[in-house]
């Protein structure tokens, strides 16, 4: 009996949850978002109609060789703007993401900018899906449209409890190559705390093939150490603990500038991979950021 009521008093708090963050994010997209959103991705793509026979002044470049080369007369590709896009919502679920100094952790942001994308993209008849991943895939949610489909994408990422607690990003890039067939826009939303080295190859070759967007997620306390005394502090992942003398102003100097050489090295990486990325932190308003960058990415490809 009482397991049951437990269970169902854990199905009242998620369904709670999931309505809080529908009716927040809906605003905000009502308000603000889906404008943005409209204009920076809708008509990105191209979706092939048929071939016909070459006129002068088109390009050499949509010359379809095959048809060309069977029929002896040259025909290029006509194509039409893309109707639909493909959202898909790559959410780090390792355990360094339950880690939050203010009232949000870092998977809880996640959750909530992701619900915001996901319903500015129903909101345009797009299809949305979602990897949730550690240092393996925990579930794969296949791309659909709807609001009840999204409501189930913003209640995994909320609750879904992971079998694993580190990270491996390449993993879960390769996954999302293999998985869509078509191209999509894939926000990958992580705190990237990881190896960044095997990263860069990842990244670039999921770019290629889709239009990547990387979401990296932090909290205040891993770029400042609060002065505190002695810390027993634990690695999430590894389970390693370290104590350190958060009392020492040294020590939080040396920490803030190795934090602020881990973020350098994360933005040189995803630039040098052509990677757009957003940077987003516990605690500070997500919305102005969110427009910021749309704004900004709308005007570099006008």
């Amino acid at each position: 009996m009482k397991t049951e009521l437990k269970g169902r008093d854990r199905t009242r708090e998620i369904l709670k949850k999931v309505r809080q963050i529908e009716i927040r994010t809906s605003r905000l997209v009502n308000d603000s978002l889906a404008g943005e959103y409209h204009s920076v991705f809708k008509g990105r793509g191209m979706d092939f109609d048929e071939v016909r026979e070459y006129s002068p002044g088109d390009e050499v470049r949509m010359i379809d060789w095959n048809v060309t080369a069977r029929s002896g007369t040259t025909f290029v590709k006509k194509f039409t703007e893309e109707r639909e896009l493909t959202i898909m919502l790559m959410i780090d679920l390792s355990a360094s993401g339950n880690f939050g100094s203010n009232a949000q952790s870092k998977r809880e942001l996640a959750a909530e900018v992701a619900s915001v994308l996901a319903f500015s993209a129903i909101r345009n008849r797009d299809k949305v899906g979602a990897v949730l991943f550690t240092d393996q895939i925990e579930a794969y949610i296949p791309p659909q449209k709807g609001r009840s489909h999204v409501l189930r994408v913003v209640r995994e990422i909320l609750f879904f409890e992971p079998r694993q607690q580190g990270t491996d990003i390449p993993l879960a890039l390769d996954f999302v190559n293999r998985v869509l067939k078509r191209r999509a826009v894939v926000f990958l939303l992580s705190d990237f705390i990881t190896p960044l080295p095997p990263l860069q190859t990842a990244l670039r070759l999921t770019n290629k093939r889709h239009d990547l967007i990387a979401l990296s997620i932090s909290d205040r306390h891993e770029r400042e150490l609060p002065d505190m005394g002695l810390l027993t502090v634990e690695d999430s992942e590894t389970g390693e603990q370290y104590e350190i003398d958060t009392a020492s102003e040294e020590t939080r100097r040396a920490f803030a500038a190795l934090s602020e050489e881990r973020q350098n090295e994360l933005r040189h990486l995803t630039r040098s991979s052509g990677v757009e990325t957003l940077e987003l932190a516990t605690g500070k308003p997500y919305v102005p950021a969110l427009l910021n960058f749309f704004n900004s990415r709308g005007k570099r490809r006008r």
